[in-house]
């Protein structure tokens, strides 16, 4: 058993110093020794149950008390999002500078407001909890226990201490022997009447250089290079190393990725943020949620996180996201039920109902954030209901995913034994050898002082809320570091912000001339393999991919077809295969007037990516969708009422609101939906195209007989109405080669089935001129009046016609026969073009509505695309004649 006699206590601040101190200790078996900071050391002596507030239960005691407190002229805001955080900021700035706020309620409105939630808090928090003067008080009674608690007590890295705090020490000097170790440091003041030993030491002298970088990520990169140029010198160990900032949040993202592109164990003595991790990113899903709403974004994010934890999510079947329709935004529990409700056993990947299981999510997180505890508990596990509850600790509820977002965790590295990012605070009290200072600039340090959130200065000077100034602090803790720091310290400052802006220099920065670091300099030593090859253009411009992107980037700019432009050997296999697919008139359209994006959609399956977020406005995809879901049901109730023929025009615009209506609840369950003004907009404009479609005064075919979306081709009915023939029937373009499918917008059917009307309704403008194939653009007309011949017989005389609802113009196929005869001959010449390998752009290539221009060359339609074109349109020879066609 260790002997009182060798008792010995040692306070530091701050975590970091109170590891590398027990570190020390242990390889120096001082058997003994107590490392804690003064707070634990007031604890000690207290002796009993004591403890002091700790910064969660604090907060925790805050949010149950703030509701039921009245709180005076707070009491307007003291339910708002940062509350909590204010509150407990305020207290703790009035408990360490010994303020008294119950006596001192008097002097004011605000201090008695506080003092109101002091005073409830205390009675919510344990007895055994203490405010730092009651912990004093409890300890000044035990003094006569001081040598035998504590032993000889040595002060070891601090520069200034607490207010309340100031008692006890002076008090402690009476019983036993008290050291204050400064080093090089500066003493306050005050300690010099204490009676504590003042021990000091000469300062070091290490080399110091200034440098500006960039930006505050220049900044960051210069720091890791410069770390690892230590590091691979064999000059420092990782523990000698230190980077440090007045305020950190500047760099955390930054160094953040850094450090795992340089697979360097840079620890974040702060912490890193939650939701930098899966645990944390699952807390914020749910989040995001529980505070937005639903929406099948949000809920693929969220069973993708949780997936593999404990819960509901987990007893779902691997691939049960694939039940949900892509286009739907399900932004309501109305609409996932909706969804859920035309769900059986067979649509789920394992052939075994789970609706109810997943019903019972949606109702959960249809509660919304007041049931965020009850939902939290429900779906996370682990680590990440942890940081949930940790959350619902630290603000209201409805501001979840700003809370957690400001929430930190520790990174998982040992700071006694890697390169340290930390705040300049944190080094002062723990020095190490080779220091570099980051974010010098004007106003970032210094930091300038700030009022108090909830006690302003009128009505108590900040100087004596906050007698430790953070713009004094950092000025003292850059002294110290500058005194403490042995080898080498760095100092670095950007010169401009992210947005560009200049950046003054700190008044701090004094130290000879500054180095100026430009961004594309090339640094003496890299700190990754990216950073190597970057430097060295050289070198980088022999790997493979570098070789590969400048040879890309060379044959896009030239006028000249090269493989970078779509050629490929001829007959190659996957091009076969497209060409050998049953196609549609859209399919057709893509390969006469843009094979590339043929190729790409088809061969390389390239899509357009999904927007999270739903519409303003419908696109003219989308509206012409809405108008013939319309239409088609719309058709199918006149057809089941007697017949289109047989109706007028109040039955016709009775089917059509009755149809609108439904349509309408299926797109919001399966569709994104623009704001509902806007939204209740279009819908009556797609009723209005949808009448004007149907009263359409044309030609009547005599006891006609009306269908709407008639599948062909092998395609399955959309509805479950009688068809003119067998869908699944397959139809060849003779000649072509090509097979085709698809649907007929609307067909009018002759009673003895001689005569046959095929129409295809579009709901935009109408060509200033009569068109019969639009350069290849329209097809459908031609194509579907061939595919009714064919179905129909040879006998049964077709009309073909585009109708414009909305201009009430109807454009009529004059000789459909020698138009497909026309279609067939280009059709041929575009098979044999791709057969030949000749992938090229055409005309709608980068267009306006090319949905796959993500993928060529920047503001490739006002640029790559005039460049390549004529070259492309030259060795398409006749299959480039189609877009000259009428």
């Amino acid at each position: 058993m260790t002997s009182m006699t060798n008792r010995r206590t040692i306070v530091a601040h701050g975590r970091i110093a109170m590891r590398e101190l027990r570190l020390d200790a242990a390889r120096q078996r001082r058997h003994g020794l107590q490392i804690m900071s003064f707070e634990q050391l007031a604890v000690r002596l207290a002796g009993g149950f004591t403890r002091p507030i700790d910064d969660e239960s604090l907060r925790t005691a805050i949010q149950a008390v703030l509701p039921a407190t009245p709180l005076g002229e707070l009491e307007s805001i003291k339910l708002l999002p940062g509350m909590v955080d204010a509150s407990a900021d305020t207290l703790h700035k009035a408990w360490h500078a010994g303020i008294d706020l119950a006596s001192r309620a008097h002097e004011h409105p605000r201090l008695d407001a506080i003092a109101r939630l002091e005073a409830a808090v205390l009675a919510q928090l344990p007895p055994g909890m203490m405010r730092p003067c009651d912990l004093v008080a409890a300890a000044c009674q035990r003094l006569a226990h001081a040598k035998a608690v504590l032993g000889l007590v040595e002060i070891v890295g601090i520069t200034e201490l607490s207010p309340c705090w100031r008692p006890l020490l002076q008090a402690l000097t009476d019983h036993t022997p008290v050291i204050w170790a400064a080093g090089p440091r500066p003493t306050p003041s005050w300690l010099e009447t204490t009676g504590v030993s003042i021990v000091r030491a000469p300062a070091q002298t290490p080399a110091v250089r200034a440098e500006s970088a960039a930006t505050a990520y220049h900044e960051a990169i210069q720091a890791i290079r410069w770390a690892r140029a230590l590091l691979a010198s064999g000059e420092a160990e990782p523990a000698d190393i230190a980077i440090a900032a007045a305020s950190t949040a500047d760099y955390d993202d930054h160094f953040l990725s850094l450090r795992a592109d340089a697979n360097l164990d840079l620890h974040f003595i702060h912490g890193i943020k939650v939701t930098t991790t899966r645990d944390g990113q699952a807390a914020a899903a749910l989040a995001d949620i529980l505070v937005r709403g639903l929406s099948q974004t949000r809920m693929r994010r969220l069973a993708t996180l949780c997936g593999s934890e404990a819960g509901p999510f987990q007893t779902l079947p691997a691939g049960w996201l694939r039940l949900l329709p892509t286009d739907a935004p399900l932004a309501s529990v109305l609409a996932w039920t909706r969804l859920l409700g035309r769900l059986t056993a067979a649509d789920w990947p394992d052939g075994h109902d789970h609706t109810p299981t997943l019903r019972g999510i949606v109702e959960l997180l249809g509660k919304g954030h007041a049931a965020a505890e009850e939902i939290g508990v429900a779906l996370l596990s682990g680590r990440a209901l942890a940081i949930w509850r940790k959350a619902l600790l630290a603000g209201p509820t409805g501001s979840l995913d700003t809370t957690l977002e400001n929430l930190k965790q520790d990174d998982g590295l040992e700071a006694c034994v890697s390169v340290a990012w930390m705040p300049a605070s944190a080094l002062a009290a723990s020095p190490r050898q080779f220091v570099r200072l980051i974010g010098l600039n004007s106003s970032r340090w210094p930091r300038s002082i700030s009022e108090d959130r909830l006690i302003s200065d009128h009505v108590i000077p900040t100087a004596e809320l906050d007698p430790l100034p953070v713009a004094a602090a950092d000025r003292r803790d850059f002294e110290t570091i500058l005194a403490t720091t042995e080898r080498q310290v760095v100092l670095s400052r950007s010169r401009r912000d992210g947005e560009g802006r200049l950046l003054g220099r700190s008044s701090l920065l004094g130290y000879g001339e500054e180095i100026y670091v430009r961004r594309n300099a090339v640094p003496a030593h890299a700190f990754s393999e990216t950073d190597r090859l970057m430097a060295r253009p050289q070198e980088f411009a022999g790997e493979p991919q570098a070789a590969a992107a400048t040879t890309c980037w060379r044959n896009w700019h030239d006028k000249e077809i090269t493989p970078h432009d779509g050629l490929v050997r001829a007959d190659h296999p996957l091009l076969l295969a497209i060409l050998d697919r049953t196609q549609s008139a859209s399919s057709l359209r893509l390969l006469l007037r843009s094979p590339l994006g043929f190729v790409w959609r088809y061969a390389m399956r390239l899509r357009l990516p999904e927007s999270g977020t739903d519409p303003l406005v419908l696109d003219a995809l989308g509206m012409g969708d809405l108008v013939h879901m319309t239409l088609d049901l719309a058709l199918q109730k006149l057809e089941a009422a007697g017949g289109l023929t047989k109706a007028d025009e109040a039955q016709i615009a009775a089917s059509v609101e009755e149809a609108a209506r439904e349509v309408a609840g299926v797109w919001e369950s399966e569709r994104a939906v623009p704001p509902a003004m806007i939204w209740r907009r279009t819908l009556d404009d797609a009723r209005l195209l949808t009448s004007r479609a149907l009263t359409y005064g044309d030609e009547r075919l005599p006891d006609a007989r009306s269908y709407g979306e008639v599948a062909f081709g092998g395609l399955e009915p959309k509805s479950d109405d009688e068809s003119p023939w067998d869908s699944s029937t397959p139809v060849e373009i003779p000649g072509a080669g090509f097979r085709i499918n698809g649907y007929i917008d609307r067909l009018d059917l002759s009673g003895d089935g001689k005569r046959a009307l095929v129409r295809d309704y579009k709901t935009g403008r109408p060509p200033r001129e009569d068109i019969s194939l639009d350069g290849g653009r329209e097809l459908q007309r031609c194509l579907y009046a061939f595919a009714v011949k064919a179905l129909l017989g040879p006998d049964v005389s077709i009309g073909a016609s585009l109708l414009f609802p909305r201009e009430q113009v109807d454009l009529q196929l004059a000789d459909p026969e020698s138009t497909l005869v026309e279609i067939t001959g280009y059709l041929q010449a575009a098979r044999a073009n791709l057969t030949d390998g000749h992938a090229l752009i055409g005309p709608d290539t980068g267009g306006t509505y090319d949905d796959l221009a993500f993928a060529l060359p920047a503001n490739a339609g006002a640029t790559y695309c005039k460049r390549k074109l004529p070259a492309a349109t030259e060795m398409f020879g006749d299959a480039a004649q189609v877009w000259e066609a009428q």
